[in-house]
């Protein structure tokens, strides 16, 4: 705005004194939509339709400034109709998707309006008795529905944001659980080789426990929640895969005392379990063990796993497992889940509660 006083102090314009904002802000307005064009020249030919409507618009636009011109009639219907139907079009050229769901909505609040409008312009008697009608009415009422057709497209974009956010949490639900340790499977099938090699009895029952495993992994993995029923028999096939590579005492406790209808989202504990073999049972030569505890009270369901670790052995993981089960509890659950680390010497603990609720 500075540089339109400029030019009027040089003398390169002249600005009246009493009309100066208002002209700087039709300046200003104007510019903006001779620039917009200019500068989305490479969308627009692209956008036939598009332009062509600008041009009817503009077009609408000089016709009713002309009409007003000749006829120089104060408040002129028919200008009045042309500028309405002007504005309408540049509305919908903005946001067209918003017009075709509230046509409805928008001929509801204007129609009556215009008429009204029009009533009292055509019908309320002569110029003098319209124009003490309109002295004595508030006419700003004409644009009380702009505010609230404002409000209810602030609105719709907030929903719109809404349903996007939502949306990328669900992609990300979905890689997420595609990132599920691939490792185990290599190593079950290697030792599933080996026992076919060597003619084991066990085959048949490796063979049938990793097939379920790979169809809850697959098809339940990608639901919503599951029955903890299915979630239990997965983390059982899991450990007693795992106890077919190992030569060495260990010992795996797995206690539930718990509804097993209960629904949970799939594929939450094994992240746990299978950094308890990882860095525990594997880290150990002897007396490795592993105790699991997955029970429920009024409001929250709890599961807490422990196993000892030998702390000279130098963990080298990044700790991508357990930032993929952080981000799909926040996700899921938000603020109704907690995540409880404790860590001794030679002993690591963690207990997940989820609520029921969620």
């Amino acid at each position: 705005m500075p540089i339109f006083y400029l030019l009027d102090y040089i003398g390169f314009i002249l600005i009246p004194e009493d009309q100066s904002l208002e002209i700087i802000v039709y300046t200003l307005f104007w510019g903006w939509v001779i620039a917009l064009p200019i500068h989305n020249f490479n969308y627009l030919k692209r956008k036939k339709k598009t332009v062509f409507n600008i041009i009817g618009l503009i077009a609408l636009f000089v016709i009713a400034l002309v009409i007003d011109s000749m006829m120089e009639l104060p408040d002129n219907p028919i200008t009045f109709i042309l500028l309405m139907a002007f504005w309408m079009g540049f509305i919908y050229i903005l946001i067209p998707s918003f017009i075709k769901k509230y046509w409805k909505l928008i001929v509801l609040i204007y129609v009556p309006l215009l008429l009204y409008f029009l009533y009292l312009r055509l019908f309320s008697g002569d110029l003098e008795a319209y124009l003490k009608i309109k002295s004595d009415f508030p006419f700003y009422i004409f644009f009380l529905p702009i505010p609230v057709l404002f409000i209810v497209w602030i609105f719709e974009q907030w929903k719109w944001i809404q349903n996007l956010k939502a949306e990328k949490s669900k992609a990300e639900l979905s890689l997420l659980r595609t990132q599920i340790n691939p490792h185990f499977f290599f190593n079950t099938l290697n030792n599933l080789y080996a026992l076919t090699v060597t003619n084991s009895k066990q085959a048949p029952d490796v063979i049938l426990k990793l097939s379920d495993m790979m169809r809850y992994t697959i098809y339940e993995g990608e639901k919503e929640s599951v029955q903890l029923k299915d979630e239990i028999d997965y983390l059982k096939n899991y450990i007693e895969l795992h106890k077919i590579r190992y030569k060495k005492s260990v010992e795996i406790t797995f206690k539930h005392d718990i509804d097993t209808s209960l629904p949970i989202a799939p594929l939450l504990f094994i992240i746990l379990l299978e950094n308890a073999f990882k860095h525990g049972i594997e880290s150990l030569a002897e007396h490795a063990y592993i105790h699991i505890n997955l029970f429920e009270d009024k409001d929250f369901i709890y599961f807490e796993i422990e196993n000892n670790f030998d702390a000279q052995e130098i963990n080298k993981s990044n700790g991508i497992g357990l930032q993929n089960l952080k981000r799909r509890l926040s996700l899921l659950y938000n603020q109704k889940h907690e995540f409880i680390v404790d860590k001794k010497e030679h002993e690591y603990k963690t207990t997940l509660k989820i609520s029921k609720h969620a």
